[in-house]
């Protein structure tokens, strides 16, 4: 059995605990390859690896293949690896061997160039990270000449070749598997091509960012080592900030997750801000290598750049290649695509220059401006309940504007703190608990003095969840303000398609809409029928406007008090269709219409924009 003694974390991971308020951690890493670890490795169809170039830029890559092992232990504490990869444009491997690919071994002078690498089993969502220095290697490229064809539009055909390389680890350790999605890796011949190096980034990098569920990272501790690790979220959880001149470099941001605390590739960022990644393609082969100057964004310095996030990082990039068909592997993500994905992942954060709710982050410890106190609820159908509550002080923020939501922050009470893993909640660990629901009453109508409002809310998630359990009068929850401008505008021919809990932003609009010159198409689950019956019941007036409920499901799933909601919706006259709604529902009214105004979920609302393309349409976002 081995002993070691844990070493010491440097400046930077010091720096970086500091930051983030982290203490009490020894570092876990061991000072060698540990057995169990070698065993693992040749196991694993991926590698990320990492290494500098002559400009000490940081440089990122990844290889796969199921032909296995990728790597393996050739001797105590050297690990060898054998891949095929691209011999042409792969930045890490022109770093190492510097364009020398005819097969001839070379040989490390002194200590060797620093080397970091991640072995990585998606399938089993495990990974090893590793760390040491280069001291042989071999590289045959399958044309030996070493030229490089010219394509039109500047674009460069390069090679695959043979990789051989060796290793001596002086650190290794197992990691979290959360945020791996995950994914059946099959070997395949790179034909690379070098289709742009600029770092003002095209429209099909960007793309394959904004794709991307994963992304790999190496970082380097001055010169005395390196650190190369994945990140991986929804597809989409990388952003991107594009500067308009071109002359001028694309910034990457990222949401950093709940992790093991250890902040191992933070605190490298923090001595050293500079980082290298790699973003691949596993449909397509297509790979985006990066490397940049990088900010660690913490507290309120990384919610007011990308919402909803307490720690991000920015990089701003130096140096970067896009190659088309350029990886060694391709990867199809494991039966149901939604069972791949990792539950741990959370929502897409989205930049405040993208979108913002006005209240997507806070500052850690900060306090909400006031309170509300749950005064009443009402069951409207099996999942949708109407909740009226009274703020504290209703001064604090002023009268809102009818169709605007409220930002609730219930982190008092659910937020339980730090914690490593949570399978029973997973998403739990990167939740702000703060949500945003439309105000489905008219301001100022309800207290004595205005104070009260309503929202009508599905129960769905924990947030909801909890809300649903909560006695009238025993329940306080903090809110920090109300925001949205999803307005009908006075004096115009208005249209409103609603799905569901859609309707609710014209609710709160009730007092001052024109329902003459208001059309509205609102598809309902048959299972919610008491939701259209309860604000029929409420606004009558709504009979008059030239509105159609568009009734979905199999009524014979009901039970008996939901057919008896449903005869009584019949029986308001208003105008009912047992189907879903078309294009033509909508068409018929384009020369009636001066606005559309849409509230459905996102895969309806494309469908509408496409049936009415060139009409002005609003439409509140569920994406967010």
């Amino acid at each position: 059995m081995a002993f070691f003694q844990a070493a010491p974390w440097h400046e930077g991971e010091v720096a970086i605990h500091k930051r983030t308020r982290v203490s009490g951690y020894d570092n876990p890493t061991t000072p060698f390859l540990a057995p169990r670890y070698g065993n693992w490795i040749q196991r694993y169809p991926m590698m990320a690896v990492g290494t500098l170039d002559d400009d000490d830029r940081p440089w990122c890559t990844v290889w796969g293949s199921d032909q296995l092992p990728i790597a393996q232990p050739v001797a105590q504490s050297v690990m060898g690896v054998r891949t095929t990869v691209d011999a042409s444009f792969d930045p890490v491997v022109q770093a190492i061997y510097q364009g020398k690919d005819d097969g001839e071994v070379f040989r490390a002078e002194g200590t060797g160039r620093l080397m970091a690498g991640l072995s990585i089993h998606l399938e089993e969502r495990s990974r090893v990270k590793l760390a040491g220095q280069v001291i042989a290697g071999a590289l045959t490229a399958n044309e030996p000449d070493g030229t490089q064809a010219e394509l039109e539009d500047g674009v460069k055909q390069g090679k695959s070749g043979e990789l051989q390389l060796v290793v001596k680890i002086d650190q290794s350790l197992g990691n979290c598997p959360k945020y791996l999605n995950k994914k059946h890796i099959i070997a395949h011949i790179p034909e690379p091509r070098l289709v742009s190096s600029s770092t003002h980034l095209s429209q099909k990098a960007i793309d394959l960012i904004h794709s991307a569920d994963l992304f790999f990272i190496a970082s380097a501790h001055k010169h005395e080592d390196m650190d190369c690790n994945h990140r991986g979220g929804p597809p989409g959880f990388i952003r991107v900030t594009q500067p308009e001149t071109p002359d001028e470099s694309t910034t990457i941001v990222w949401p950093e997750y709940s992790g093991n605390n250890l902040y191992q590739t933070l605190g490298n960022l923090e001595a050293t801000p500079h980082a290298g990644l790699v973003i691949p393609d596993f449909e397509t082969g297509d790979v985006l290598y990066v490397t940049g100057d990088t900010e660690t964004l913490v507290g309120a310095a990384a919610s007011t750049v990308i919402a909803k996030s307490n720690l991000a990082v920015s990089l701003k990039i130096t140096g970067a290649r896009f190659v088309e068909n350029g990886l060694p592997f391709r990867g199809q993500l494991t039966n149901d695509a939604s069972q791949g994905r990792s539950p741990y992942n959370p929502r897409i954060r989205y930049l405040t220059t993208e979108k913002t709710d006005g209240f997507g982050g806070k500052t850690p410890g900060e306090s909400v401006p006031t309170t509300a106190k749950l005064i009443k609820k009402t069951k409207l159908t099996p999942t949708i309940t109407r909740y009226r509550f009274a703020l504290t002080d209703p001064a604090v923020f002023g009268p809102w504007k009818p169709g605007q939501y409220v930002a609730m922050d219930l982190s008092a009470e659910l937020d339980m703190g730090y914690s490593h893993m949570r399978d029973d909640d997973p998403t739990s660990l990167n939740d702000d608990f703060i949500r945003t629901f439309t105000v489905s009453s008219i301001p100022q109508s309800l207290g004595l003095h205005g104070e009260e409002f309503e929202v009508t809310v599905r129960n769905l998630g924990h947030v909801t969840g909890w809300l649903e359990w909560q006695r009238e009068g025993m329940c306080e929850v903090g809110i920090r303000g109300f925001g949205g401008e999803f307005i009908f505008e006075p004096n115009k021919r208005n249209a409103f398609v609603a799905a569901g809990i859609g309707i609710t932003p014209l609710l709160g609009q009730m007092g001052s809409i024109d329902l003459e010159n208001f059309k509205m198409c609102w598809t309902v689950g048959v299972r919610d029928v008491g939701l259209p019956l309860d604000i029929l019941m409420q606004y009558p007036k709504l009979k008059d406007s030239d509105s159609t409920i568009f009734l979905t499901g199999d009524e014979s799933l009901l039970a008996a008090g939901e057919r008896a909601k449903l005869q009584q919706l019949s029986d308001t006259a208003v105008k009912i269709h047992r189907r879903r709604i078309t294009k033509d529902d909508l068409t018929r009214w384009q020369s009636e219409v001066d606005i559309w105004y849409l509230c459905t979920a996102p895969a309806m609302r494309k469908e509408v924009q496409g049936w009415l393309p060139g009409e002005v349409i609003n439409f509140e976002n569920f994406d967010y």
